[in-house]
């Protein structure tokens, strides 16, 4: 099929990229009432947590953990001034978390936090995470944290890398008098991945039989914590159901991934777009771009073009190595996409310290995209490469996000300045 009889979709942005970042550009453009094309793989979403981090660790090397969050950007701006998050002020961040959890919540997951507070959840191996926004079904976790109830901790027979035992101990330092046990999976079945798990505690009869089997051990205990599966598509009914059935309140601890949480995000976005009428080209790719006078021209496809859309901008959210937004080779690293040059080490002797937990980390993974203060990426003499091409998420350089816990925030901020920008310069 030659480029000329190809599909073709005119818009006003084309999102490249479905992670976090891809997701909350996309939302937030329809929001803004622009025509949104969205193509990319499912990439690391279904490795997600769920938490929505903000910034919790500054400096990386001391592991400082900070309940603002707001004060720790502040920190971190000062000392990191190459940071996207010194590109960014307090108000801006606010209201892309707003947006974005409103958005989530109007698609079935409900988000919830402080303000200018970081909440607490436990995870799969019984410490502290502090995030900025956290999923329905593992807030009551904060409170427990903090107010330590006596609690019970579940897992079930054949579930792989969770054990309520382990939990109970290492949580025990600072939420004293906490049960466990371990169940077999209501029905008999089996239990080592937590996907099927989920998709079971959809049904009423399911959530009935665990009830049961856990109501002798209930006696005391005034909050009650699984493991992530209290559903994928039916989310809120399950924790509700499952709460009032045994008349305590319930969280959730996350998993090893791939995890539920990602499911749950991937499922709601994927249904919630096109009815939102977004263009969407799910697993698929953009395979070239070509700029043109009035915007862009992205081919789309697999292997090979199936469709082409014209947008007038184009926000690039591909993400790092995972995603392939960033690719290695022996000589360095490139954006592939666009050509846009990377920010990385002289050399790749210099990507790694001796020392795999270094506690500076390792300065590839800092590398990324330079952009501008409108995100709009550069090329190396300073200028931007193109007027309405925009770099969001962690494709951008000067972060360490897996260390600072800062990718959720990095993600749903930059997304929120580019489709400001862009749709405050139509």
């Amino acid at each position: 099929m030659t480029v000329q009889s190809l599909p073709r979709h005119d818009v006003d942005l084309m999102v490249i990229g479905t992670g976090l970042a891809g997701m909350a550009a996309a939302a937030m453009a329809v929001r803004r009432g622009l025509s949104v094309a969205l193509a990319g793989t499912s990439g690391e979403s279904v490795y997600a947590s769920g938490l929505l981090d903000l910034l919790a660790v500054h400096p990386v090397k001391d592991g400082r953990l900070w309940d603002d969050p707001f004060a720790a950007l502040a920190a971190l701006a000062a000392d990191e001034p190459g940071h996207p998050y010194a590109r960014l002020d307090r108000p801006g961040i606010e209201a892309a978390f707003a947006a974005f959890t409103a958005f989530l919540g109007e698609i079935g997951l409900d988000y919830h936090g402080h303000d200018g507070k970081n909440a607490m959840v436990l995870t799969p191996v019984g410490t502290i995470k502090h995030t900025y926004r956290v999923p329905a079904g593992m807030w009551a976790a904060d409170a427990g944290i903090r107010t330590t109830p006596p609690a019970l901790i579940v897992d079930f027979y054949g579930l792989k890398g969770f054990s309520s035992a382990q939990i109970a101990q290492t949580a025990g330092v600072f939420w004293p008098g906490l049960a466990h046990v371990r169940l077999p999976f209501p029905g008999g079945r089996p239990a080592p991945y937590p996907e099927p798990m989920a998709l079971a505690l959809e049904s009423h009869k399911t959530r009935q039989e665990l009830a049961k089997a856990l109501s002798p051990h209930l006696r005391g205990r005034e909050m009650v914590g699984f493991p992530a599966v209290l559903g994928i598509y039916r989310t809120r009914e399950t924790l509700a159901a499952l709460s009032e059935l045994l008349g305590t309140p319930v969280f959730e601890i996350p998993t090893i991934p791939p995890a539920v949480t990602g499911l749950r995000l991937k499922a709601a976005f994927e249904e919630a777009m096109p009815e939102r009428g977004v263009v969407t080209f799910f697993q698929k790719l953009v395979l070239g771009v070509r700029a043109e006078a009035d915007g862009f021209a992205c081919d789309v496809g697999w292997s090979s073009a199936e469709a082409q859309v014209r947008a007038r901008g184009v926000i690039l959210a591909t993400g790092r190595f995972f995603g392939k937004g960033l690719v290695p080779h022996r000589k360095g690293v490139i954006e592939p996409l666009f050509g846009l040059p990377v920010v990385q080490p002289a050399a790749r002797s210099q990507w790694h310290r001796d020392r795999m937990f270094d506690p500076a980390g390792h300065p590839i993974n800092r590398a990324g995209l330079m952009t501008d203060d409108r995100f709009r990426p550069l090329w190396a003499d300073g200028q931007p490469a193109f007027d309405g091409l925009y770099a969001v998420g962690s494709i951008l350089a000067g972060h360490d996000w897996t260390r600072q816990k800062c990718g959720a925030g990095l993600a749903l901020a930059t997304a929120y300045a580019a489709v400001e920008d862009f749709a405050g310069r139509r």
